[in-house]
């Protein structure tokens, strides 16, 4: 069954690129997540500097994105259950209160002077655990406030909010360590998740009422989602890609603090801002894709982007300037924020309605590869040098992505076409 567009009635040449916002259901939750993904990035880059002062090690330091994205391999799939399960805003509460109450532990130690690693190692794995399990259900959500017309907009404005915090959260954070230190910081995250939860408690969801078949054992819906995506060439496409991306790409965000300090020679304030341009490029991108009334090939921004973003890197790796890493990693974003925007509505689009949740869940699976991309990482950047493990990690992600895509053309193809004949 497919869910009526809740924007049928509303004008929406009045609100432009921003037309999904006329739902104020959605406007809401767009809020919630976005005071929920600042601070998740804010941990990262104050958890990564932090680890890298006490420690000195970048091992220990690309440990953070290991157990940040971790729970993505164990979880991700259930977390696509549990989307076609159970109540979708209940469950992001829930994430929601665990995200804060786990922020404010770190900083009550901090407050208390008794850190150690072990303590941000812990809050990253409850923080990551809360994206693993809710961002299937998230993403549901917005489908079913919206609807099919909807979607492309509020996914490209929902990506929007994702890397205005990107941009917004390392900046952040790197100018708390230096004002206020990382006490500081957490102090600010552990606010910011609170009045998420709050906001998050004010959005009102009419749930669309799903099959009863989906009321089977929970390791068969696993075992029927990874069998749909499988099936299905374009979705399988998606995974790969996302895996590609997630063990080869990402990951590099652990080393921007060794390299700012070590290859760039800057402080933690100069640090944060480095690491806030893949979130400003990202959020040009997604603004650009969101003013798009029509895409037709979803997959081709999909595969382009994700090729921007990798070849961008490759070149971030050979810069020895701040002013030149800057725009390199700018372009690294926007080539995220198509990879971004395009991972889930290809699937919500390909994906039949009572698959929806358990497809997203096989996708947040393949997110999962992020974790093991970081010890890969960790440990070449230890064995040889950051700046190799980098670089490599990017070119390998080059070639293996052009392969997929001689592979399985047809995530190439043009979506509408595939969609109705799928």
């Amino acid at each position: 069954m497919t869910a009526p567009s809740r924007l049928a009635h509303q004008d929406r040449r009045a609100w432009g690129p921003l037309r999904a916002f006329a739902n104020r259901g959605y406007l809401r939750l767009w809020i919630a997540n976005f005071l929920s993904y600042t601070p998740r990035w804010m941990q990262m880059t104050l958890l990564a500097w932090l680890i890298l002062e006490l420690t000195d090690s970048p091992w220990l330091v690309a440990l953070v994105g290991f157990f940040s994205s971790m729970p993505m391999l164990f979880l991700g799939l259930f977390g696509g259950v549990l989307a076609d399960r159970l109540n979708r805003r209940g469950l992001l509460i829930i994430l929601q209160a665990a995200n804060t109450i786990a922020s404010l532990f770190l900083t009550l130690v901090l407050i208390m002077g008794s850190v150690q690693v072990w303590h941000g190692y812990l809050v990253i794995v409850v923080t990551g655990a809360s994206w693993a399990l809710g961002t299937p259900s998230r993403r549901a959500l917005i489908f079913d406030l919206l609807g099919t017309s909807g979607i492309t907009n509020a996914v490209a404005l929902d990506s929007v909010g994702m890397n205005c915090s990107r941009m917004i959260g390392p900046a952040l954070a790197g100018a708390m360590i230096g004002v206020i230190g990382v006490t500081g910081g957490f102090v600010i995250a552990t606010l910011s998740y609170g009045l998420g939860l709050v906001l998050l408690m004010t959005v009102r969801v009419v749930q669309i009422e799903r099959p009863t078949r989906q009321r089977q054992n929970v390791a068969r819906n696993l075992v029927e989602g990874l069998r749909y995506s499988g099936q299905n060439r374009v979705i399988l496409a998606d995974i790969c890609i996302t895996v590609i991306m997630n063990f080869l790409l990402f990951p590099y965000m652990q080393m921007v603090p060794v390299l700012a300090r070590d290859v760039l020679h800057v402080g933690p304030t100069l640090m944060g801002i480095l690491q806030s341009a893949e979130g400003i490029g990202a959020l040009v991108g997604s603004l650009v894709i969101a003013s798009l009334t029509s895409i037709r090939y979803h997959g081709r921004f999909f595969v382009i982007g994700s090729i921007i973003g990798l070849l961008a890197l490759i070149a971030f790796s050979t810069s020895r300037w701040y002013i030149v890493s800057f725009p390199l990693l700018l372009m690294v974003g926007m080539g995220t924020a198509c990879f971004g925007t395009m991972q889930s509505t290809i699937v919500m689009l390909m994906a039949t309605e009572e698959m929806r949740g358990r497809a997203l869940g096989v996708i947040s699976l393949a997110i999962g590869a992020g974790p093991l991309g970081s010890l890969v990482l960790g440990a070449v950047a230890d064995a040889i040098s950051p700046v190799f493990a980098v670089r490599v990690h990017a070119l390998i992600g080059v070639i293996l992505l052009s392969l997929t895509v001689l592979v399985l053309p047809t995530i190439m193809d043009r979506t509408e076409t595939v969609w109705q004949s799928a």
